[in-house]
Formats: structure tokens, sequence, C-alpha cells
């Protein structure tokens, strides 16, 4: 994804005002003012606002005022969706194809079939025996998500 809380206050700024200066997202948000100056330059060079450059006629000097391009917005959260769906079926499958052996110690990594067959089943940190690990939890967890993404994606579009 882009961004944290601030991108989130900015954007929801930008959609309740048809546009605005940088300097009134600020006032709007809470945020300072290079904060808001960072996540604009980020959001515009993503292509998810646009930036007209007008003369303020009280100070005299030119300002942007900034507005939301709500189709490519949608296009961009289309294809980060497509993005985290795809990296969880990876995921899925590797968790699905795959048998993982634990020692049991909860400092220590779960490993695959093979590295606890080359280390004769023994722990790589600890030395203790390694045992089958079931990861039903695992799987269920990352289908569970991939089948609800999937289902957002196909309500929004």
């Amino acid at each position: 994804m882009i961004g944290g809380d601030e991108y989130l206050k900015v954007a929801r700024s930008l959609l309740k005002a048809e546009d605005a200066t940088d300097e009134e997202i600020a006032s709007s948000t809470g945020l300072r003012i290079n904060m808001v100056r960072k996540v604009l330059y980020d959001l515009f060079g993503k292509s998810l606002i646009t930036g007209i450059r007008v003369k303020d006629e009280r100070k005299g000097w030119f300002v942007y005022r900034w507005r939301t391009r709500r189709e490519e917005v949608e296009h961009f959260i289309e294809s980060q969706k497509k993005k985290i769906t795809e990296r969880l079926q990876q995921r899925f499958d590797y968790e699905n194809y795959s048998d993982f052996y634990h020692c049991g110690n909860e400092d220590c990594h779960r490993v695959t079939f093979e590295d606890a067959l080359e280390g004769m089943f023994k722990c790589p940190s600890c030395g203790n025996v390694l045992n089958l690990k079931k990861n039903d939890k695992s799987k269920k967890a990352y289908s569970k998500k991939i089948d609800e993404i999937k289902k957002d994606m196909q309500q929004t579009f």
C-alpha cells in the first residue's frame, strides 16, 4: 500500500472538498504543512491527484489547488488488491505444498522438510528434535483473506 494515517487524513480532506490548497489541507487535518506536501507530492507522483497552479490574490504568490482523480484512485485500489491477492495466493500455495517441522521452542523458527532432512531432523537453533508442524490455521487464514478480497473486488466492479 502507499501510506499511513497521514495519507488517510489528506485523502479524506481532499475527498470532502472539490479542491484545496496544501495549507487548507493542513488546517483541516492538523498535520504539519511539510507532511501534507510530502503526501501530496507522493499522491501526485502516482497520478492519484492533480494540481493546478493559481495566483493567490491576497498573498500575491502562486499556490497549487489539489483535487482527486477518482477514476485513477479506483483503478489504483483495484490494482493494489490484485497485487495483494497474488502475494497471498503465492504464500497460500507455499503453505499448502510444503511440510514444516518445529522443535516446540517458541524462540525457534519452523523449517521446511528439506532443511529438516539436511539437519537430520535436529533444530538448527537449539538442537532439539524436529516434529511435523501442522499449518492448517495459516492455510485457512490465507484462504479466508483471499476470498474476502476477491468478493470485495466482485462487489466493487
